[in-house]
């Protein structure tokens, strides 16, 4: 059983994705808080799978409470995906660079809230390849030239072309394709690149692509 923790400033947004959660046989709602800090203490009393985290609240707002959660010791393991209502928005950046698995937009169909929490609760991030780059590429590119990352030095040729591939935002399978490989090789150097850079997962290792100048926004090519 999936458990998720909700926390929004609007209860009527809550209740909204609790309906639809708890329509769900492998998943349930187990806490709900209005602000960062109620987060917080609903987090480490009932352990959740993952956190639908608003981004904008008061007392606490959902950036902050993000960088809490994540860097708890006690909470290890735990997601965190962030709901917006604008999908170019510079906190989401600052939340994925924090570790976040991904964001999701209020407005979002019940099909899609529901595929993301699985997504994100397997260990998966949930990034929607056409907004999430588009974000990224946004707020990186106001770096006019990112200085190079030394992390990627551990990283062989072939595990470069791979991780441009998933700043592309192409899945492992797509990734086995375009590279002619084995779905489960991909998948292998997937998980062996972001051991090897230290991130928790692909949305990460996008934002470190897009900083590091891996992968270059379109706009700020000679």
């Amino acid at each position: 059983m999936i458990r998720v923790l909700l926390v929004d400033d609007q209860r009527l947004v809550r209740a909204g994705f609790k309906s639809i959660l708890d329509g769900e046989d492998d998943i349930t709602v187990v806490a709900e808080a209005a602000d960062g800090h109620a987060s917080l203490e609903a987090a480490h009393e009932h352990k959740p799978d993952v956190v639908l985290m608003d981004i904008r609240m008061p007392v606490m707002d959902g950036l902050t409470a993000t960088r809490h959660l994540l860097g708890d010791p006690a909470l290890t393991g735990i997601k965190v995906v962030i709901l917006t209502t604008f999908d170019l928005d510079e906190d989401v950046y600052g939340a994925l660079r924090a570790g976040a698995s991904g964001f999701l937009v209020k407005d979002t169909e019940p099909e899609e809230l529901i595929h993301g929490v699985r997504v994100v609760a397997r260990g998966d991030a949930l990034l929607a390849p056409s907004i999430t780059r588009r974000l990224i590429s946004e707020f990186a590119g106001r770096v006019a030239r990112p200085a190079p990352s030394p992390v990627l030095n551990r990283l062989t040729e072939r595990e470069r072309e791979v991780m441009s591939l998933v700043a592309a935002g192409l899945s492992n399978d797509e990734i086995a394709k375009e590279l002619v490989l084995s779905p489960a090789t991909a998948k292998t150097h997937v998980s062996r690149i972001m051991t090897k850079v230290d991130v928790r997962d692909r949305a990460q290792l996008v934002v470190l692509a897009y900083e590091s100048g891996m992968v270059t926004p379109r706009w700020l090519t000679p």
